[in-house]
C-alpha cells in the first residue's frame, strides 16, 4: 500500500489554500464543506472566492506567498499555476511538518486529495496516489450509480441508536444480522421513500421484539425501463435491478437492460404479445404476491414508464390491497424519448401548446376517443401501439377535420440501434407504413412539430417520401 488512508476531522481548524483561481475555489469549497477555517492566500481572488471573503466565510491573505502564512495551519493546498511557488509552499510545509498537497503534482505532495463519494456520514474516498486522477474520477462515477442516496440517512439513524442496539443485542452475530435487516428490510425502504419518522419507529419496534420473530419481508419495486436504450435507465432503476431477487419483465424490455441486472436474479418473462404468448394480468399479480410473501425483493420491470399505458396503476393497487410494501421508479416514457431521438420537440411555441398521449390498443381505445378534439390544430398527438390501426386512425382524423397535409413521424424501435423514423403527411400514413414495412414497437407523432425530424433527426435512419411536408 503506497499511501496510508485516513479521514481527517478539520472542523474548526485553520487550513491554507495558496492560489486564487478556479482550482483554488474548488479546493476551498471542499474544505468549507468539511467545516475547516479556510485561509486563501493570493494577490487576487476568483469571483466566488472574493464573494466568500466579503461574506466572512474565508480569510483572504493578500499578496504573494509568504512562509508566515503557514503559522498555525494544519494542512495546506498549493493551487497556483506557478510550479516554483508551489514547490516553495511544499518545502516550507515540509519543514514545519504540515501536510501539503500540490494540485496535479504528486511528487511535491505529502498527501493526495481523493475522489469522494459523499453519502454523509458515509464517505468513500478513491485514490491512485496521484498517478491517474481521471481514472479515480471514472471509478467514483461508477460507484455513484451503485450507491443508494438513502444510505447516508440510514447510517445516521443507526448511529443515533447504536448504544441501544448494542445493549439489546450483545451477541455480535445477532447484531450483524440486525444491521443486515436494517439495510435489506423495511427501514431502508422507508428511508428511500423519504419517510424517516416511520423508519425510526420501525427500528424501535424491532428492538422491542424477540430477535427470532424478526424476519425479512419481501417488497416490490415497479420500475420503468425507459424506451429501450440502456443509457436512458435511471440510477434508481439500476440500483433496483442490482438488488433484485426476482425480475418480472415485459417483452419490450431490451436484453441490454436485462444484462445490467444482478447476475443471480431470477428473470421471468411476463410479456403480452398480440397473436403470441400472453401472460394474463391476474397471473402477473399472483407472481408479485407469491415472491413478495416469500421474502424476495421483486422488480416489476416495464418498458417506458409504469404509469403511462402500462399496468403499473393496477399493480400498485393490488399490492396495497394485499399489504405488500412497494416503491415506484418512473421511467422515461416512449413519447418523450422517441420524439427526442427523432429530433422532434413535442411542444413548440410556434406550433403546439399541448401534447396528448393516447393509445390505440386497450379497453375501448379508438371507439372512445374524442375525434373532434383530436383533429384540432396547434397540438401534438403521441399515439402508442398504433401500427395495427393506422387505417382507422387516419380515416377518423380526416373525417373530423384534421388537415390531410398534417405532418406525421412514425418512429420504429425508438432509441435503439435499429431505429427508423418514417416521415410524411396524414393522408399518406397507412400507405407509407405498409410500403416501408413498419412494425411494432412504433410510436406515432402527429402534428406540425413532426416535420422537425426532416432537419433535426440525429439518430438512426430517416425515411422520407417525396410527398413529405
Amino acid at each position: 500500500m503506497g499511501r496510508y488512508p485516513l479521514f481527517a476531522d478539520l472542523s474548526g481548524l485553520p487550513v491554507l489554500v495558496v492560489g486564487g483561481g478556479s482550482v483554488a475555489e474548488r479546493k476551498a469549497a471542499a474544505l468549507l464543506d468539511a467545516g475547516a477555517r479556510v485561509r486563501v492566500g493570493a494577490p487576487q481572488l476568483h469571483h466566488a472566492l472574493a464573494q466568500w471573503a466579503v461574506e466572512g466565510r474565508i480569510e483572504h491573505l493578500e499578496g504573494e506567498f509568504q512562509p508566515a502564512w503557514l503559522e498555525g495551519v494544519w494542512l495546506v493546498i498549493a493551487a497556483t499555476d506557478d510550479r516554483a511557488i508551489n514547490a516553495e509552499v511544499a518545502a516550507c510545509a515540509d519543514a514545519r511538518r504540515i501536510f501539503a498537497n500540490v494540485v496535479d503534482d504528486p511528487g511535491l505532495s505529502s498527501f493526495q486529495v481523493p475522489a469522494v463519494i459523499d453519502r454523509a456520514p458515509l464517505t468513500i474516498a478513491i485514490s491512485t496516489a496521484g498517478a491517474a486522477p481521471v481514472l479515480a474520477r471514472r471509478l467514483r462515477e461508477k460507484l455513484e450509480a451503485e450507491l443508494d442516496h438513502a444510505l447516508g440517512p440510514l447510517i445516521a439513524l443507526a448511529q443515533r441508536h447504536r448504544p441501544a442496539i448494542a445493549r439489546r443485542l450483545p451477541d455480535l452475530a445477532a447484531r450483524r444480522r440486525f444491521y443486515d435487516w436494517l439495510h435489506d428490510g423495511p427501514v431502508m425502504a422507508l428511508m428511500r421513500n423519504a419517510q424517516p419518522e416511520q423508519a425510526e419507529q420501525t427500528l424501535l419496534e424491532a428492538l422491542r421484539e424477540p430477535a427470532q420473530t424478526r424476519v425479512s419481508t419481501g417488497s416490490v419495486v415497479l420500475v420503468g425501463a425507459g424506451p429501450g436504450a440502456p443509457g436512458l435507465l435511471t440510477l434508481q432503476a439500476l440500483r433496483a435491478l442490482n438488488e433484485a431477487d426476482v425480475i418480472l419483465h415485459d417483452q419490450l424490455v431490451s436484453p441490454e437492460i436485462l444484462a445490467l441486472a444482478r447476475r443471480d436474479a431470477d428473470r421471468v418473462d411476463v410479456g403480452k404479445r398480440g397473436g403470441g404468448k400472453h401472460t394474463p394480468q391476474e397471473h402477473v399479480h399472483h407472481l408479485l404476491l407469491q415472491h413478495a410473501q416469500a421474502g424476495r425483493r421483486v422488480v416489476r420491470l416495464k418498458g417506458g414508464d409504469p404509469f403511462v399505458f402500462g399496468r403499473g396503476g393496477e399493480e400498485m393497487e393490488f399490492l396495497r390491497q394485499h399489504g405488500i410494501a412497494f416503491e415506484v421508479v418512473p421511467g422515461i416514457t416512449a413519447a418523450i424519448a422517441c420524439a427526442a431521438y427523432a429530433g422532434i420537440a413535442l411542444t413548440h411555441r410556434e406550433h403546439a401548446q399541448s401534447v396528448r398521449l393516447l393509445t390505440a390498443h386497450g379497453k375501448g381505445s379508438l371507439e372512445t376517443m374524442d375525434w373532434p378534439a383530436l383533429a384540432q390544430d396547434r397540438q401534438t398527438l403521441a399515439i402508442y401501439m398504433a401500427v395495427a390501426r393506422l387505417d382507422t386512425l387516419t380515416a377518423n382524423l380526416l373525417a373530423h377535420g384534421c388537415a390531410a397535409d398534417t405532418p406525421f413521424a412514425l418512429i420504429e424501435n425508438g432509441t435503439r440501434p435499429q431505429q427508423r423514423v418514417l416521415r410524411g403527411t396524414l393522408q399518406q400514413l397507412p400507405a407509407l407504413a405498409r410500403r416501408h414495412a413498419i412494425r411494432a414497437p412504433a410510436l406515432l407523432i402527429l402534428g406540425t412539430v413532426a416535420a422537425m425530424a426532416d432537419d433535426n433527426a440525429w439518430f438512426g435512419t430517416l425515411l422520407r417520401d417525396s410527398g413529405a411536408a
